[in-house]
């Protein structure tokens, strides 16, 4: 809807030297060009920000208009479209008449650019029908001009005067129709068939159809004008379109990438043939691989998964030519095109698609480049999917992806881990073979968490004899010499030599006085001990190799062989507990398959060696970090399950059975729900909806594409439906109601803005003069305009709009005050009450995968712990209060939280608008004194930390317990 008055930019002021009416007029008429330049622009800046000075405008039009300076007569324009051309009676003004008249004269005037900048300046003042009728034959007479810069100005001045006041023109159509069937330049011709496009759809189809042959050699701009007409056409029934359908097809080939992508789209939109549904995808992807805008390939990437979603197998085809796709450099371009691919992947070409990607895994390794790691984990991952969806590729990839277990990049290593875990839980006849292929590349792996995923695999999956004292010796190998500690120290001893054997000298230091206790001074004085230097500089050796993987003297871990026993000397106690379990794993399962006592025995006792050895280590003075206590429990009661191995056979079946029964569920709910969330949802409509009849018809090809509708949803102007009693809960409080200016508020949140809808009520008996609303923001928080000055009558009323920019998604407050006339000139003033923005309103829930929340979790820095304290009996009640409370989502499955416990540990995400990452863990316990525990929010920036957490803590105050 076209707004009532022209909508400007606001342009900043200074008022610190603002000269006077007096001084403006002087320069007008006595400056230089330039003095007038810089006195016409503050004119014009001042009339924008509502201060039109009305008597300078008799000495612009005296001074500024006879002027030949082309600058002067460009600024001019802007003058005459933002200044008052009307006067209190709402008559045009006298002096507009001379203005009239100059505007003709440059109209007629020899040079080119002055007609077409001045026939420009006459779209901006087509409201002003007083104005432009005497202007129309100069105007029409400006078809014709020799110039194809003024011909196409006057098109669009015919266009937009017709548009508003068709009676001043009443012959535009025919006259455009004339002059586009004459007409040579390109851009001129463009302009004519728009305007006919808008004024008069018949006669632009009728050009069409006579042009019809010369579609290909039209100029670019032209035919994407010729494409919204087909596609305007064509949302009415039309006996043109299997003829536009053609015209898609050639439109197909033209040079033009836009009109590439135009032609493919609108094709989509006329038809559902495969032919053609094909030609689109096909033009869709040659453009993703040739257009070097990074921006323009996700857009082009977007378009085809649409059509791939509507169109199924039909696109099966081009999944080889998608692939090209990831030479891109760009990881979004990437990750789009392989998200397309494997949606599109099938029986018929998993192999194929999966032999390209094992080839691009091989070059990741051979030559280095951009971004080759985080490229190197998304072929993995996608190999991972198609595997596990395609049974019969599993295991001609498997082998090759366990090749990636050393990787030196960590995540690529966890991929490969969650692979093979996934591939031989459920492909039984593989397990043998894979389990050989991890024990083998035990001496590659580098990562500790690697470590534990293999160590893991095998404990669950090695079920023959032989294979588990196979694996028991594999394993054996990257320990390296047990006892741990007893190595350690005789090579810490070897390392001393001879000097071990002399006492420990004393160093004189340089000595220095020390307050004791009691306030008195001593003397500190610093003793070394070679033995002391030696067991830190094994200390930094370990650490050191740990980290660069190389060769240690003072530890035999030279050739990677006791690698665990590194991470273990490290600190890495985790992977210890895991070696634990494993070992416990294989010991019964060998007990159970074995009569040979002496050897279960045997591999009993060095197991329970092993992990005394680490336990004895962690509190040893050779590790970095002391055992952990989780570490340590977990160790020891695999120790005790393996001393008391015939008494307690429920032991055994946890350690046997339960584990791996808890993964094969967790995959099950895991399949459900991704099964579920590619579901697609039944839409529900109300009954008292209004019904579309078309619904009703077959639908003979895709939506079509309405941008007007769509620029209305972007910008807001769309059928909004709001709640009447929302509405209310936004209104705040400014000030009194005993003080002279009553004034609340109305915060509406519209994207990036905050609109401010003020009401002002005086209720004095006295006129409040030079009225000013002042507002000041807090945070990122910017104020566009500052209101006017008002004048508001005893009792009356007055509304104020404001705009607010927000630019983060951090709690902002907005101040200010009231400012007006009082008796005798003195200035009043009232406070107004603070405005606290909140920050839900640009919280909106989003998920995302467990590793990229791990990761986040590692990155940001800023963290807000918030600690529990409601009213609340119900872990999952509180976990669903939260979650309405900061707009989060849960990522945590719900399989996860199943069950009767006490206890509740939920990780939730969110995203702002803005793109910023809010992520919570929830740890909760459930306890006779009620709920205990806290909330852990992280985010890259402290704003959103902090106001999320301001946020649960006083929705705390506010939560009722459930009945």
């Amino acid at each position: 809807m076209a707004a009532e008055a022209p909508c400007y930019t606001v342009v900043f002021e200074d008022t610190t030297e603002s000269p006077s009416t007096q001084e403006l007029r002087a320069s007008l008429e006595k400056g230089t060009d330039e003095d007038r330049l810089d006195t016409l622009r503050r004119i014009i800046v001042s009339t924008i920000n509502g201060n039109p000075q009305p008597t300078l405008l008799m000495p612009i039009i005296q001074y500024i208009m006879p002027s030949r300076n082309k600058q002067l007569k460009k600024l001019l324009h802007f003058y005459w479209e933002v200044c008052p051309k009307y006067d209190e009676n709402g008559k045009l003004k006298q002096e507009m008449i001379l203005v009239v008249n100059a505007i003709r004269n440059d109209l007629q005037h020899p040079n080119e650019y002055i007609r077409g900048a001045t026939l420009r300046f006459l779209q901006k003042i087509s409201k002003d029908a007083e104005l432009l009728e005497p202007l129309i034959p100069t105007c029409r007479s400006c078809l014709e001009h020799r110039h194809s810069y003024v011909r196409k100005n006057a098109v669009f001045a015919v266009y937009t005067i017709y548009r508003e006041y068709e009676h001043l023109i009443p012959d535009a159509p025919e006259l455009m129709q004339t002059f586009i069937a004459a007409e040579s330049d390109a851009t001129c011709k463009r302009n004519a068939f728009v305007f006919l496009a808008h004024c008069a759809m018949p006669k632009a189809v009728e050009w069409l159809i006579s042009v019809y042959d010369q579609l290909t050699s039209l100029d670019e701009l032209l035919q994407m004008s010729i494409i919204e007409v087909i596609r305007l056409d064509c949302k009415n029934d039309t006996t043109h379109r299997p003829r536009y359908i053609r015209c898609m097809f050639e439109l197909l080939n033209s040079s033009s990438h836009a009109v590439k992508y135009e032609a493919a789209t609108t094709l989509t939109t006329l038809t559902q043939n495969p032919a053609a549904v094909k030609a689109a995808a096909s033009c869709f992807v040659n453009l993703v691989i040739k257009e070097s805008d990074n921006n323009v390939k996700l857009i082009v990437l977007d378009r085809l998964d649409t059509l791939r979603s509507k169109h199924g197998h039909i696109l099966d085809g081009l999944t080889m030519d998608i692939l090209q796709v990831l030479s891109s450099a760009d990881m979004e371009v990437r990750r789009k095109a392989m998200s397309i691919v494997l949606s599109m992947t099938s029986n018929r070409n998993v192999e194929e698609v999966v032999l390209f990607l094992k080839k691009q895994l091989q070059q990741t390794q051979e030559r280095e480049f951009e971004k080759a790691p985080e490229y190197r984990q998304l072929l993995i991952q996608s190999i991972h999917v198609l595997a596990v969806k395609f049974s019969e590729v599993a295991a001609s990839v498997v082998h090759a992806l366990m090749e990636f277990l050393g990787d030196s990049n960590n995540p690529s290593a966890l991929d490969v881990v969650a692979f093979v875990r996934e591939v031989v839980e459920k492909f039984p006849h593989l397990r043998q073979s894979i389990c050989d292929k991890l024990t083998q590349t035990l001496t590659e792996i580098k990562s500790g968490k690697a470590f534990r995923g293999v160590l893991w695999i095998l404990g669950e999956y090695v079920e023959g004899l032989s294979d588990i004292q196979a694996t028991f010796l594999d394993i054996r190998k990257v320990l390296g010499e047990i006892p741990i500690l007893a190595s350690e120290q005789r090579l810490l001893d070897e390392a001393g030599g001879e000097e071990d054997k002399k006492e420990d000298k004393k160093v004189e230091g340089s000595g220095r006085p020390k307050v004791l206790a009691d306030g008195t001074y001593a003397t500190e004085t610093a003793y070394t001990s070679t033995t002391s230097a030696r067991l830190e500089a094994v200390k930094d050796c370990i650490q050191a190799a740990i980290e660069r993987c190389v060769a240690c003297p003072f530890i035999s871990f030279g050739t990677f062989k006791d690698v665990i026993s590194a991470l273990i000397l490290g600190g890495d106690f985790f992977t210890g507990s895991v070696l634990a379990s494993t070992l416990t794993k294989l010991v019964l399962r060998f007990d159970d398959l074995t009569n040979d006592r002496p050897k279960a025995n045997a591999l009993r006792a060095e197991s329970m060696l092993i992990m005394t050895s680490i336990i004895r280590v962690g509190q040893s003075k050779f590790v970095t970090v002391p055992i952990d206590e989780d570490s340590n429990e977990r160790i020891l009661n695999c120790i005790q399950t393996l001393s008391e191995l015939q008494e307690k056979s429920i032991v055994h079946d946890i350690f046997l059975k339960d584990t791996k029964a808890a993964y094969s569920k967790m995959l099950v709910a895991q399949e459900a729900e991704k099964k579920e969330s590619e579901s697609t949802k039944e839409h529900v409509v109300q009954v008292d909806d209004l019904l579309t009849f078309r619904q009703f018809s077959k639908k003979s090809a895709d939506d079509p594409i309405d941008y007007v509708e769509d620029l209305g949803k972007a910008t807001g102007t769309a059928e909004v439906r709001e709640d009447f009693i929302s509405n209310l809960s936004r209104i705040s409080q400014l000030t009194g109601f005993s003080d002279p200016i009553y004034a609340e508020a109305y915060v509406k949140m519209h994207g990036f803005d905050i609109m401010l809808d003020v009401l002002l009520v005086n209720q004095t008996s006295n006129t409040l003069q030079n009225l000013c609303l002042d507002f000041a923001t807090l945070g990122d928080l910017k104020l566009v305009e500052r209101p006017a000055v008002y004048t508001i009558a005893p009792h009356g009323f007055q509304s104020i709009k404001a705009t607010i920019k927000v630019s983060s998604t951090e709690t902002g407050v907005i101040f200010g005050s009231i400012l007006w006339d009082g008796p005798a000139l003195a200035e009043c003033c009232v406070i107004l009450n603070d405005i606290h923005i909140d920050i839900m309103d640009y919280i909106k829930p989003a998920y995302c995968s467990e590793t990229q929340f791990r990761s986040m979790w590692t990155e940001f820095e800023w963290e807000n712990r918030v600690n529990v304290s409601t009213n609340m009996t119900d872990p999952r009640d509180y976990l669903k209060h939260v979650m309405k409370s900061t707009n989060m989502s849960c990522l945590t499955p719900e399989g996860a939280m199943s069950g009767d416990c006490d206890f509740l540990s939920a990780n939730m995400y969110a995203r702002s608008l803005f793109g910023e990452d809010a992520l919570a863990n929830l740890s909760i316990e459930k306890t006779e004194a009620g709920i205990i525990g806290h909330v852990r929010i992280r985010s890259k920036t402290q704003g959103i930390a902090l106001s999320l957490g301001d946020r649960i803590t006083m929705s705390q105050k506010d939560c009722k317990p459930s009945i």
